[in-house]
């Protein structure tokens, strides 16, 4: 049997519950085998009775000493109950419409019992436990993911007929590599993910695993920029950027500055620049992406800027002309929204060559846009589009310059595996005179104080954001519709001010409309979801109420508070929540304390992990099964190590066939215009 054979060579596999393995994302034995288990029941350190903690997951080892008849509660609720003692004390054993886990228990056996215990009428009592007897008790028992039609002892039952099948499994790495780096060889690790003897092999052998996934991916990331080191991109050597420095209305900070140099430095080159500028919340991207669409201009080629949203197309469209129209750089916008007859008339000076800088949405990659000299390539916000538009668009060009760039601060140990095939330039000082916006974190008592502030700006003439985190009722999660709300507000204080709802179900007309009636201040409150957490920019909104606080991630909520104080007056967060736990207040009391994203973001990936920056499929970042990015930082910085030290022994990696044909499966999977 062979890692790369079908699922169905297994016996009891055929097309119904192959078909339910490929839900999980299991078509091959190799894929089965490293599936990790969800969780693991730890058998090895039973509890006496008169020990248990109420209230908590505990193991207790016990003899069943009585079963009661099944009690029939009400319609549809049957009661199976048991009693095990120890020398210590009794354990009352309950299940709920579960004869055949009941039936299982005998009188006068032991048994080692795993589950959460209440206190009922001074007895303790387990309910739904998982339980093995204790002459038979494996050490610890693996509880995978399953989807319907798979239950968990046929997966178990396949696993160890894979793991038969296959007889040992062929190392990866190189022995000097596993034996710096104190790795348990691939073969070990792959038996004790699914059959470990205790909780330290567990441990032992998620850590290889982790390692085998950062370290293919950061080779792969360095095969990329290996394969794009021999394209052959326009070289832009001509041109004097101080003529586009000196014509700014304002003076540039020092990271703008540095970021500027580091482009034009890449842009200069016969290879193609792919470089991140990852700057907070109006730290001035903007301005240092035009100093690079005014360098292609002066060496001829063309310029694209892709944004996700047509709002942040024409808002970039309204910014680079002010910036570059005076200079001569022809500056045009494309969007889906134009009349089919504006559209063909933006293509033909397209392709003509009429046009220098192009902005626009999804229209920049249909087929009927083509390009006349296109030389450097920019993505806002890039996270937002799927791995073949991105792909779409490079191809336009004869491997053109990229620039990337994002308002979201992303910490540097989750950058080096996101972006790893990228430089990274950072605009880490905001300009002259943005002023710092206070933020405020209160409880829901407050909420008409709050609503009394938002109140008082209105009054003064300004505009006013509120973010409630979802947009339908749900009483599972007891958070306030945006919808609902909108209708709250009107037997409110600020009832009296013309309020509008965006949310993402709307359609993208639906939208622009309501955007456009706030910009121009015909709508003085807009209640949204996070569509407004990127780039939208009302330099007259000076304030942001944020409903249910503790729902967001912190980063996701510092790129909402980013949506004020872009009008240099003062401006105000007031972050609300129903849910002041310890834990909560920690979150919001950080947010209240700290303006810089970056911190911020550290924060977020401590607390919370990282799935929260971005999605997997739309960053183009390969799903991780075993590695933990938060908690995984050292992993990171050994993985990058021993990336380096296989590519200086074996530049293509080709003394290493194993480990090159996965890391040639996570760039054929994601594509290579998906890796950044």
């Amino acid at each position: 049997m062979e890692l790369n054979d079908k699922i169905t060579v297994l016996k009891g596999i055929g097309e119904k519950r192959a078909s339910a393995y490929e839900k999980l994302g299991l078509k091959t034995v190799g894929d089965l085998l490293l599936y990790p288990p969800r969780t693991y029941t730890d058998f090895t350190s039973p509890v006496p009775v008169n020990e248990i903690v109420p209230e908590e997951q505990n193991l207790v080892r016990v003899r069943i000493i009585t079963k009661s008849n099944a009690q029939r509660i009400r319609r549809g609720l049957v009661l199976y109950k048991a009693v095990g003692e120890d020398s210590t004390g009794k354990l009352n054993i309950v299940f709920y419409n579960n004869r055949f886990s009941f039936d299982k228990l005998e009188v006068g056996m032991i048994y080692r019992l795993s589950g959460r215990v209440n206190l009922k009428n001074r007895h303790f009592e387990m309910n739904s436990p998982e339980f093995q007897s204790d002459e038979s008790a494996a050490p610890v028992i693996p509880r995978y993911p399953l989807t319907e039609g798979l239950t968990a002892q046929a997966l178990m039952s396949s696993v160890r007929e894979a793991l038969d099948g296959v007889g040992d499994i062929p190392e990866i790495l190189p022995d000097h590599i596993r034996f710096e780096y104190k790795l348990c060889t691939l073969d070990w690790a792959v038996k004790n993910l699914h059959f470990p003897k205790d909780a330290a092999s567990v441990e032992i052998s998620r850590k290889r695993l982790a390692f085998d996934e950062l370290v293919t991916l950061q080779c792969a990331m360095k095969l990329l920029r290996l394969k794009r080191s021999f394209d052959d991109a326009p070289s832009m050597g001509k041109g004097d950027i101080q003529t586009y420095l000196s014509s700014l209305p304002f003076e540039l900070t020092g990271a703008q500055q540095r970021c500027i140099n580091e482009i034009l430095s890449d842009m200069k080159k016969s290879t193609p620049m792919n470089r991140l500028v990852q700057g907070d919340v109006g730290s001035g991207k903007t301005a240092v992406a035009a100093a690079a669409c005014f360098t292609a201009y002066e060496n001829g080629y063309q310029s694209a800027f892709m944004a996700p949203t047509e709002i942040l197309a024409t808002q970039h469209f309204n910014t680079l002309s002010s910036f570059l129209t005076p200079l001569g750089v022809k500056v045009t916008l494309l969007t889906g929204s134009m009349t089919t007859k504006q559209k063909k008339e933006v293509r033909e000076v397209i392709a003509a060559g009429e046009a220098d800088v192009i902005i626009g949405t999804h229209s920049l990659i249909s087929d009927s846009t083509s390009f006349f000299r296109l030389g450097l390539i920019i993505t806002d916000e890039q996270h937002r589009f799927g791995v073949e538009q991105r792909k779409v668009l490079a191809q336009k060009g004869e491997h053109p310059h990229k620039l990337v760039m994002s308002a979201t601060p992303i910490p540097r140990t989750l950058a080096l595996i996101m972006y790893g095939d990228l430089d990274i330039s950072v605009i880490n000082e905001m300009p002259r005179g943005r002023q710092k916006t206070e933020t405020f974190a209160v409880t829901g008592k407050l909420r008409e104080r709050a609503l009394s502030y938002v109140e008082k700006e209105l009054a003064a003439g300004h505009q006013a954001y509120i973010v409630c985190p979802m947009i339908e009722q749900n009483p599972e999660m007891e958070v306030q519709s945006a919808t609902e709300y909108e209708q709250m507000l009107h037997n409110t204080v600020i009832g009296k001010y013309k309020t509008a709802l965006l949310h993402g179900r709307m359609s993208g007309e639906q939208k622009d409309s309501v955007m456009t009636a706030f910009k121009s201040g015909e709508v003085k409150v807009l209640v949204s979801t996070t569509v407004i957490e990127v780039g939208v920019d009302v330099p007259n909104a000076t304030i942001i109420m944020i409903e249910s606080a503790e729902r967001f991630g912190l980063s996701q909520l510092h790129q909402l508070r980013g949506r004020v104080g872009r009008g240099g007056g003062h401006s105000a967060c007031i972050l609300l929540t129903d849910n002041p736990t310890e834990e909560v207040r920690e979150r919001l009391r950080i947010m209240s304390k700290t303006s810089d994203g970056f911190d911020i973001a550290e924060e977020d990936l401590k607390m919370r992990g990282a799935g929260d920056f971005f999605g997997t499929r739309q960053s183009g970042l390969p799903p991780f099964k075993f590695a933990g990015l938060s908690a995984d930082t050292r992993l990171l910085s050994e993985t990058s190590a021993a990336a380096q030290q296989l590519f200086e022994k074996s530049p293509d990696l080709s003394e290493y066939p194993l480990l090159l044909r996965r890391v040639e499966a996570v760039t054929e999977t994601n594509g290579e215009e998906g890796m950044n």
